[in-house]
């Protein structure tokens, strides 16, 4: 691991400390790229408008005609935490804007598969709806929409994922309207946006449409923040690049939670979790709601976390809360074994004196196709290395099918390679799609052996030894005077995530003591610029040297009534295995 140091801007430090900033939160905003003070303002003017996202205005006529006409409105979800939040904001907005006649679909990840196709269309026709909306899906669901379309429906496709591609063309479904800022001639300037965001923006833009129709004034209409704290939950736990535009969609959402506005859903899901509403942070999104949403469509029914962001009940949202729980604990436990097994093939393909292929294709006949892209992320991890993990489908008819899900390192753009993979090996790939970190591909598994190698290769063509060493970005020396516990928490209620990583700081520091904590984690008896601190290296059982450089976060722990400031060590720069 190579530890470096974020180049920081001294005019921005400077402007920034001029307008009242916090001269350490000053140097992390200007190493993050913000300049001036103003950009950081998360009030909900400063968003960006909806009109300025291609199809946003073309969907609030679409969906104020039906909520006109008394028209079924069905949401087809996806079975994440971005499908699931998107579709509890669908439902409510619709519902606050007028819609008497709105329900949901989400697709089993097992039987059907990812986004709209043409059974679900013919499922969603059956239940009576006159007007198809798709969230986090859709984009790559030519079929599925142009049998929808046929069935007489109309079809609002929203999403935020890239489009298919056949060779250089892109394709788009032939819905009756398409919202998605990754869309050929969409300009509006956050493409990162999570689907639960297209989502709220296209409500936004049935609002203003409703308002010019008569329907209520400026003073009397629905107010739509109540849907923040959803929007924020989506948008963190889908690992989007936290853009501007991002980060004040999530600003509000924490806002609202921390003072209490939130949905019983949401309040049960901290309770179960053990963590504290009132003091909510974007790490509580994507490590403790997050995961127990993901974990009903990783292996049960999304339709269980999507009830729980819908109910008003609290009772009600306790006990869903708590089934999420049970069976994210079920996930881990799943996890850790297929992670284990993952490691071990894993090992097998990295001989002894060699570093590790460029990219890795696992496939285990006892692996659950609900876990795969975790686990891919956590090899991802160790090796560094692009990841695809495969599992046998266990859909009906498709036991010859391999689901594989897939996580990547900065520089390998993942849509990207299983493309030229497709086009280089034409029907290896049966289906794929998804982002430049992350993808999804389906292949039969005979050409298991034919896709690892092909993935290789691309990886072979597109990193160089550079790119595959790994790199942690750091903030630098922590100055003695900000080793602070309330400075700790001033840090945690700020918005960090996907490309606006949270702080991380590096320097040499002293190594007292050491020992293993659970035979798995790292307890550490440190001194940084001479003053003792404790730190915890979660999941490192190796030891340190004496002197040593690390990288390392802020946490606060409480002990007799005392808050002390720890490190927690995300890496070190140690020096290279004698061979």
């Amino acid at each position: 691991m190579k530890i470096q140091v974020r180049d920081v801007p001294p005019r921005s430090v400077w402007a920034l400390q001029q307008a009242g900033i916090h001269p350490l939160l000053a140097q992390l905003y200007a190493a993050r790229g913000v300049r001036a003070a103003d950009e950081l303002d998360d009030g909900l003017a400063r968003l960006l408008p909806p009109a300025s996202l291609r199809g946003s205005l073309e969907a609030a006529r679409l969906l104020a005609d039906a909520i006109a006409a008394d028209q079924r409105i069905c949401v087809v979800a996806d079975y994440d935490c971005d499908g699931a939040t998107a579709c509890a904001v669908a439902l409510r907005g619709l519902k606050l804007l007028g819609a008497k006649h709105a329900s949901y679909l989400v697709p089993d990840r097992i039987v059907d598969g990812y986004g709209l196709t043409a059974p679900i269309a013919e499922r969603v026709k059956a239940s009576g709806a006159d007007v198809l909306v798709t969230v986090d899906n859709g984009i790559a669901s030519i079929e599925g929409v142009a049998r929808a379309r046929e069935l007489g429906m109309r079809v609002l496709v929203t999403d935020h994922h890239l489009p298919a591609l056949a060779g250089s063309q892109v394709l788009l479904p032939e819905a009756d309207v398409i919202v998605n800022p990754n869309q050929p001639g969409c300009t509006f300037e956050s493409k990162a946006m999570a689907g639960v965001g297209v989502m709220f923006y296209v409500l936004l833009a049935l609002r203003a449409e409703l308002r010019a129709r008569g329907a209520f004034d400026a003073a009397s209409q629905p107010k739509l923040d109540t849907l923040l704290p959803l929007v924020a939950l989506g948008t963190v736990a889908d690992v989007v690049k936290l853009d501007a535009n991002n980060r004040r969609l999530v600003a509000q959402g924490l806002k609202r939670i921390r003072a209490g506005h939130l949905p019983a859903g949401i309040a049960a899901l901290f309770k179960a979790a053990g963590r504290q509403a009132a003091a909510a942070t974007t790490f509580d999104f994507g490590f403790a709601l997050g995961p127990r949403i993901n974990a009903a469509g990783r292996l049960a029914d999304m339709t269980l976390g999507i009830e729980c962001l819908l109910t008003d009940d609290a009772g009600r949202a306790d006990e869903l809360a708590q089934l999420l729980d049970s069976i994210n604990r079920e996930r881990r436990s799943i996890e850790s074994g297929m992670r284990e097994q993952a490691q071990l093939a894993a090992d097998a393909m990295i001989d002894a004196d060699e570093e590790p292929p460029p990219a890795m294709a696992i496939f285990d006949p006892d692996f659950h196709e609900g876990v795969v892209g975790i686990v891919a992320s956590r090899i991802k991890d160790k090796l560094h290395r692009p990841t695809f993990v495969f599992a046998a489908s266990q859909a009906p008819g498709k036991a010859h099918e391999l689901k594989g899900s897939g996580r990547s390192i900065p520089g390998f753009h993942l849509r990207d390679a299983l493309d030229l993979v497709a086009k280089r090996h034409p029907g290896v790939l049966l289906r794929f799609g998804g982002h430049a970190m992350a993808a999804g591909c389906t292949i039969a598994e005979e050409s298991f052996e034919v896709f690892e190698q092909a993935l290789q290769q691309v990886a072979h063509e597109w990193l160089d030894a550079a790119t595959l060493t790994r790199r942690l970005d750091t903030d630098g020396p922590l100055a003695p005077e900000y080793r602070r516990a309330d400075l700790v928490d001033t840090l945690h209620r700020e918005v960090w995530g996907q490309g606006f990583a949270a702080p991380t700081f590096s320097e040499e520091v002293e190594v007292v003591s050491q020992r293993l904590v659970g035979d798995k984690h790292l307890s550490l008896k440190l001194k940084h610029q001479g003053q003792p601190v404790d730190g915890i290296w979660f999941g490192h059982t190796e030891a340190l040297p004496a002197r040593v450089t690390l990288a390392f976060r802020l946490d606060a722990d409480e002990w007799q009534g005392v808050r002390r400031v720890r490190f927690l060590v995300e890496g070190a720069e140690l020096p290279a295995p004698r061979r």
